[in-house]
């Protein structure tokens, strides 16, 4: 085996200490022909977050490098997870945070096969299940039946949900200069699939190999979406990173992110209630794209408002005990 690192595995963490293990362990179990490295970055943890890591980076001190902070430094908003990347030596980097894990032993060299034999792949990924804090299975992360490759204005229409973030393997050297709309984004996964779609082909291998932890307690989603405000927001603050790649790409993608743009506007008026939206035309076509449970949803709440309100107050009476 060539001694030269081909994989830098980047996870960043915070908190984990109940999920970190499972994410170390499914780093450690891929099967290569290549040698790798695991870039663990412990954001001040105030749990046995850091203290399982240092048992682990005892256990396999060649294969584990960790950085443990001493200050959190995302509430100071430092980028850490360019500052993790920084340090890496692999030809490719591959994503998955301290919560998350894989479940296919193979993954990485499924990844870098094709990578290897495809020079303009910027960005190759798969698909997913979400899974609860148990490890449950919640539904699949698969964008489409079957390998594909994806376009610059799939990715943009799709959002920051198309891939699952741990799924993500690209070449490092494109890590660096990233442009401004990647610096303006509220959250770096989304624009750093599409500034990696701009440089190149997007490709999608149609396996489950990865499972991402949802309902986590301090992740993102759990705190930045955990309110119509902060939801408002986050989609604002997507609006102005959308902008800011118009100006990048001198508007050639103008259409698919006035899509997009409209597709975000759509989702802030449903959770407002407010099915006018569904009267107006480029609503209607969002409506007619969405899942059949989608619309479903989206009719209760506009037909059976009250019978959604109890539910609602059930739910969270009987979560609560």
């Amino acid at each position: 085996m060539n001694s030269k690192i081909m994989v830098s595995v980047s996870c960043i963490t915070y908190n984990h200490e109940k999920y970190i293990a499972a994410a170390l362990d499914s780093f450690i179990m891929q099967k290569t022909s290549f040698n790798y490295e695991i870039l663990i970055h412990d954001d001040a943890s105030t749990d046995k977050t850091a203290e399982i890591i240092r048992e682990y980076e005892q256990r396999y001190p060649n294969l584990i490098k960790p950085i443990y902070q001493k200050e959190n430094l995302y509430s100071k908003d430092v980028d850490v997870d360019d500052l993790n990347t920084e340090r890496a030596t692999g030809k490719y980097i591959a994503l998955c945070e301290g919560d998350d894990y894989w479940i296919d032993p193979l993954k990485l060299q499924k990844q870098v096969d094709y990578m290897e034999t495809h020079s303009d792949c910027t960005l190759c990924v798969h698909a997913a299940y979400i899974v609860n804090v148990n490890g449950r299975k919640i539904k699949p992360v698969r964008p489409n039946a079957g390998n594909k490759i994806f376009t610059v204005e799939e990715i943009i229409e799709g959002g920051g949900g198309l891939f699952a973030t741990n799924t993500m393997m690209y070449p490092r050297h494109l890590d660096a200069n990233k442009p401004d709309f990647y610096k303006k984004a509220p959250v770096t996964d989304y624009p750093l699939a599409i500034y990696l779609a701009l440089k190149g082909k997007v490709y999608y291998i149609d396996e489950f190999m990865a499972a991402y932890r949802k309902g986590v307690s301090g992740s993102w989603t759990n705190t930045e979406q955990s309110s119509l405000e902060k939801i408002i927001k986050h989609i604002n603050n997507t609006e102005i990173m959308l902008e800011y790649l118009n100006q990048h790409t001198n508007y050639q993608y103008d259409e698919a992110i006035n899509n997009k743009n409209n597709i975000n506007q759509f989702k802030i008026m449903i959770a407002q209630e407010r099915f006018e939206a569904l009267k107006e035309d480029k609503f209607k076509a969002i409506f007619k794209k969405l899942e059949k449970k989608e619309k479903t949803k989206i009719l209760i709440k506009q037909y059976f408002p009250r019978s959604v309100r109890v539910y609602k107050r059930l739910r969270k009476k009987y979560k609560m005990k």
